[in-house]
């Protein structure tokens, strides 16, 4: 931008900024520093900094707004004198109002989360197509079942209560008998090694001996 625009756009700044001012503050009627005024404004009304802090210096010469100093800081606020008086009934008024306005934000905002849990619960769930197709799969998994189940209730090789219980004697006869080999093998390869001078594992691979746990076997138990 030209010198002569920039000086331009901060002239036109100073014309128009003190009524924007002043009416900004009137209407917020809470007190402001020249950077919040500043900062609040600037993007709606693109006013510079500079014509910011030299029109509220003026409206507060010329009376229309208070100045204060808050430490280091000048505060700007509308004047008081200008609102009418309120009473303390129309106080209580504006408190009681406050109170209901503020319930009906917190019943608004808990709705609004109800809302926003059934909306996310709507969307993770399967639609009616997907739905439609899962039941098609189960039906056929179902299906399946049934033939299988029939198969079986139609077999003639079923085993018998009697045959059962032969299995599992002969099964505990055998693991009885594993157990009683496994420990007279242990007690005779522990007496030799009491006079062997090599370790247990080189007398085994010498003898060529293997052990359950060569290959993982573990006893049942009793």
């Amino acid at each position: 931008m030209s010198k002569g625009r920039a000086e331009a756009a901060a002239g036109g700044d100073r014309a128009v900024a003190p009524g924007i001012l002043l009416r900004y503050l009137q209407e917020q009627n809470r007190p402001y520093s020249a950077q919040d005024v500043f900062g609040n404004l600037q993007r709606e009304h693109g006013l510079g900094k500079a014509a910011v802090v030299k029109a509220l210096e003026q409206l507060a010469q010329q009376g229309k707004i208070k100045e204060k100093m808050y430490g280091k800081q000048k505060i700007y606020f509308a004047d008081q004198d200008q609102f009418d008086m309120v009473s303390d009934a129309d106080l209580q008024a504006l408190d009681a109002k406050i109170v209901a306005l503020t319930a009906k934000v917190q019943s608004l905002q808990q709705s609004c989360r109800h809302m926003e849990a059934e909306l996310k619960e709507l969307t993770s769930a399967m639609t009616t197509p997907e739905m439609q197709k899962e039941i098609q799969e189960l039906k056929k998994e179902c299906a399946g079942y049934i033939e299988r189940l029939k198969n079986i209730k139609a077999a003639t090789n079923h085993v018998t209560p009697e045959e059962k219980e032969q299995v599992y004697r002969e099964r505990q006869k055998y693991c009885k008998e594993w157990r009683k080999r496994k420990r007279m093998a242990t007690e005779l390869s522990d007496a030799i090694l009491e006079g062997y001078p090599k370790s247990k594992k080189q007398f085994f691979e010498e003898v060529g001996i293997e052990t359950d746990e060569d290959y993982n076997v573990k006893l049942p138990d009793p």
